[in-house]
C-alpha cells in the first residue's frame, strides 16, 4: 500500500500551475480609473510576473512573515493547513487595503519541511488561493522549497490614484477616530482555547464557532479601504492587526496627535465579552488588547462624516465613531461618568510572550 505522495519541486509548481494559476496572464486587474494589465502571470512560468499600467498610479507594496504551525491554535488542532495559507493572503491584502489601494497581486513564500506530503502542501497554498480570490486578486508566483518547518511569507502589491495613498501621519485635532467594526476577536479566540479546560464554566458551541470562525475567515476591510481613499474621506488609517490599542497609539505617534475614546462607543463582540467573563476580565480591554482583526482605524473630518457615512451605506458597509483626535499627546479613554484613564489593554509590541497569554494578565474592571 503506497504512502502519501512527496514530489519533487518542479512537479508542485506544475501542480499549481494547473490548479491555481492558469488563465492570469493577460487579465486586467485594475479598478475604476486604475487601468493595470497583469501581462505575464505565474502561469508564464518566468522569473517574474509582469504588469502593465496603462494609467499614472501609485503602487503600494507591504510584505509580511506569519509564524504558520507556530499559531498556537494550529499547534491544539484547532487550525488547517489551508487556514494558516488564507492567514498569510489575507495578513498581506489587509495593509494594501488600510493604504486605501485596490490589491493587484499577491507573491507568496512556502517553505516546509521534508515530511510535508503534496496533500498537505497542497493545502497550504489552496488556503492562499482563496484568500486571494476573496479579495478579488491573484496570487501571481513566489518560491517554494525545503526549509526546516514550514515557513509563511508574502509581498502584497495595490494600487491608488497618485498622492491618495492613506497613511498614518495625517491625523489633526478634532477630527474623528473611527472604527470599520468590532475588535478582539482574534485575540480573544488564542486566549480562550489554550486555557479552555481550566475555566470555571466553557462557552456555547456557537460562541467558540464564532472565535474559530476570526482565525479561519479573517477579512480584508478592501471595500472600506479603497472607499475611504478614493473619495478623500480619511485623514489617517491603519489596519487593526496589532489590536485596536496598539493601532491607535501608533496613528497618534505618526501624526503627533492625542485621542480621546469614548467607552461606550467602541463595539463589542458578544463572544469577546464572554471570554472576559470567563477570564474575570474587563470586556473593553480585552477588546483592545492583541489581536489580528484587520479591522480599519481611521480619522476623518467632522465636516466628512456624513457624506463618509452615505457612501460606506451605499456599499453595504458601516462604521463606528468611537472617539475624537485633540492635541495633548496622550491615548486615553473615557467612561460614562467622565473619568479619563490612559487606554485599556495590552498592545502588541513584539512581546516574547506569545498572543494567547498577554490578555490573561488584563486588570480586572475597576
Amino acid at each position: 500500500m503506497s504512502g502519501p505522495a512527496h514530489s519533487d519541486e518542479p512537479t508542485r509548481v506544475q501542480q499549481l500551475i494547473t490548479e491555481f494559476f492558469s488563465g492570469q496572464s493577460g487579465r486586467a486587474v485594475g479598478a475604476g480609473s486604475l487601468d493595470v494589465d497583469l501581462v505575464a502571470g505565474a502561469d508564464a512560468r518566468d522569473d517574474c510576473a509582469v504588469y502593465e499600467f496603462n494609467s499614472p498610479m501609485a503602487l503600494v507594496v507591504g510584505s509580511d512573515y506569519v509564524r504558520g504551525p507556530k499559531f498556537v491554535l494550529y499547534e491544539l488542532g484547532l487550525l488547517s493547513g489551508f487556514d494558516i495559507g488564507y492567514y498569510l493572503a489575507i495578513a498581506n491584502i489587509s495593509d494594501v487595503a488600510a493604504m486605501g489601494a485596490t490589491p493587484i497581486g499577491l507573491l507568496s513564500v512556502v517553505r516546509y519541511p521534508h515530511d510535508v506530503d503534496d496533500a498537505a502542501f497542497r493545502e497550504v497554498i489552496a488556503g492562499i488561493h482563496q484568500g486571494c480570490t476573496d479579495c478579488g486578486t491573484l496570487n501571481v508566483g513566489g518560491d517554494i522549497g525545503n526549509a526546516e518547518r514550514i515557513i509563511l511569507s508574502a509581498t502584497a502589491f495595490g494600487v491608488c490614484r497618485p498622492g491618495g495613498a492613506l497613511m498614518r501621519g495625517g491625523a489633526r485635532p478634532g477630527d474623528l477616530l473611527c472604527v470599520t467594526g468590532a475588535c478582539g476577536l482574534l485575540g480573544a479566540a488564542v486566549a480562550y482555547f489554550p486555557r479552555r479546560d481550566s475555566f470555571a464554566g466553557s462557552l456555547p458551541d456557537e460562541t467558540e464557532k464564532r472565535l474559530l470562525d476570526s482565525w479561519k475567515h479573517p477579512r480584508a476591510r478592501v471595500a472600506e479601504g479603497r472607499i475611504l481613499g478614493e473619495r478623500g474621506h480619511a485623514t489617517a488609517c491603519q489596519d487593526t492587526s496589532d489590536g485596536l490599542k496598539a493601532t491607535i497609539e501608533q496613528i497618534m505617534r505618526a501624526s503627533g496627535v492625542g485621542f480621546r475614546v469614548v467607552e461606550d462607543e467602541v463595539p463589542l463582540d458578544p463572544a469577546v465579552e464572554r471570554v472576559a467573563g470567563l477570564m474575570g476580565v474587563e470586556p473593553l480591554a480585552l477588546a483592545m488588547s492583541a489581536s489580528s482583526d484587520f479591522q480599519l482605524a481611521f480619522t476623518i473630518n467632522p465636516g466628512n462624516l456624513e457624506k463618509c457615512r452615505a457612501d460606506f451605506a451605499d456599499a453595504g458597509l458601516e462604521f463606528h465613531v468611537i472617539g475624537e483626535a485633540n492635541e495633548t499627546g496622550r491615548a486615553e479613554s473615557v467612561n460614562r461618568r467622565n473619568v479619563s484613564r490612559p487606554l485599556p489593554g495590552v498592545a502588541w509590541k513584539h512581546q516574547k510572550t506569545d498572543i494567547s497569554l498577554l490578555a490573561a494578565g488584563l486588570p480586572k474592571d475597576r
